[in-house]
């Protein structure tokens, strides 16, 4: 298991437990294992039932929590610091001795199926799902993170105790702790509570990882539309991106930020909301998986200003293929980031889960510095490249629900 720290100054602390595993390793056949196996990890151990895990960390005014994403597995705690150990000791017990007990497996079906149907009234979430359904066809990448109501209602708890055998080892787990600790003796403390569940070791010393060159697969182009007579029309053009282990992911993160980003100043919502007052909400975003990555520009518009909105994001990704930034706007555009990254990482609980992702992934994490450095490296001409190939036009993916 790989371990990551960092200090801060506070009288809390956060850990996370972050498990090389999610929607992707789990069987065709169940689809929605993984996230209901992280549901279950709250529901018993072989020496607590739901309600003391639920009240373990809480009657110490901390939190547990947990999420699934179609490659990971995390459950995180915040606590004061003198509670780290305890709720160190939780994270590990909840993810090597959980039960699985069937009686407890039904409810949280119902609670998870419960979700979907709630999750399907909400056309402007789940149309990123059947995007993502439909850009990665038949690859893992393509299923639900929630699964779907059969496949939910096939699974045993024999299923879920071979999916975590087969994926919950200590060799596919980081464990990263942000708090007011010397690193020493937290990496001690980690370790003798670890040996009481596993012999394997925590491995502390944050080498890169040895990975293979990436063979990204390849996945066609597609253009769907389809009624589904809502007020308002839900749309996403967009395409595959860069994996984890492309370089060239830096300058594409920055290129996203530029045209749809959180802030109001980003080109796609200066243009349709502000204005042309075209639209609620358009923002664009890019998530990075091992084999490749989803790029995505959403926007929600009346139906009768679909092709207007289409035509307009289209004519910004054109611009921004055929002339390069200034280099003022760019020097602009780079600060706006990593104004983004500081704020955000004044937050422990996200440095936590950050970090424990990038070990998990890389075998290290990057200093401040470091992130600094590779985003002041972008160029012009890097941003403008990295446009053409991935907005090439014979590259682009539109879902359309109007």
């Amino acid at each position: 298991m790989r371990f990551a720290f960092k200090k801060s100054h506070s009288q809390v602390a956060y850990c996370a437990l972050s498990i090389r595993s999610g929607t992707a390793d789990e069987p065709q056949k169940y689809s929605g294992l993984a996230h209901l196996t992280e549901h279950m990890l709250f529901k018993g151990t072989d020496k607590r039932n739901a309600t003391n895990i639920n009240n373990r960390l809480e009657v110490l005014g901390g939190e547990l929590n947990a999420y699934t994403t179609k490659e990971e597995t995390v459950v995180h705690a915040t606590v004061l610091k003198e509670d780290i150990a305890k709720a160190t000791d939780l994270l590990f017990e909840i993810v090597f001795r959980s039960t699985f007990l069937a009686r407890e497996l039904e409810k949280e079906k119902a609670v998870v199926i419960d979700e979907i149907n709630l999750y399907k009234d909400s056309p402007s979430d789940y149309i990123f799902d059947d995007f993502e359904q439909f850009l990665f066809d038949s690859h893992p990448l393509s299923r639900p993170i929630l699964g779907t109501v059969s496949s939910l209602k096939k699974i045993q708890p024999e299923n879920i105790k071979e999916y975590v055998s087969r994926n919950f080892t200590p060799d596919r787990m980081s464990f990263a702790v942000v708090g007011d600790f010397d690193r020493e003796k937290i990496l001690k403390t980690t370790s003798k509570i670890l040996k009481k569940y596993t012999d394997d070791p925590l491995d502390a010393e944050n080498k890169p990882a040895e990975t293979a060159r990436v063979t990204e697969p390849r996945f066609k182009p597609f253009n769907k539309t389809a009624a589904k007579h809502n007020h308002q029309a839900n749309c996403i053009i967009g395409c595959t991106g860069y994996s984890l282990y492309d370089e060239r992911r830096i300058a594409l993160i920055l290129l996203i930020n530029i045209l749809g980003g959180p802030s109001s100043n980003s080109k796609l919502n200066s243009i349709l909301r502000e204005k042309k007052a075209l639209v609620y909400a358009v923002e664009a975003s890019y998530t990075q998986y091992s084999q490749t990555g989803a790029v995505t520009i959403y926007f929600g518009c009346d139906r009768n200003n679909v092709d207007k909105c289409k035509q307009l994001v289209l004519a910004e990704l054109k611009k921004i293929k055929e002339t390069p930034m200034s280099a003022s706007a760019l020097k602009s555009a780079k600060k706006q980031m990593l104004a983004q990254l500081a704020v955000s990482s004044e937050n422990g609980e996200v440095q936590a889960l950050a970090m424990g992702k990038s070990v998990l992934v890389f075998g290290n994490y990057l200093s401040d510095e470091e992130v600094r450095a590779k985003i002041e490296a972008v160029t012009a001409e890097d941003l403008v490249n990295v446009a053409n190939d991935i907005f090439a036009d014979d590259r682009l993916s539109f879902l359309f629900y109007i």
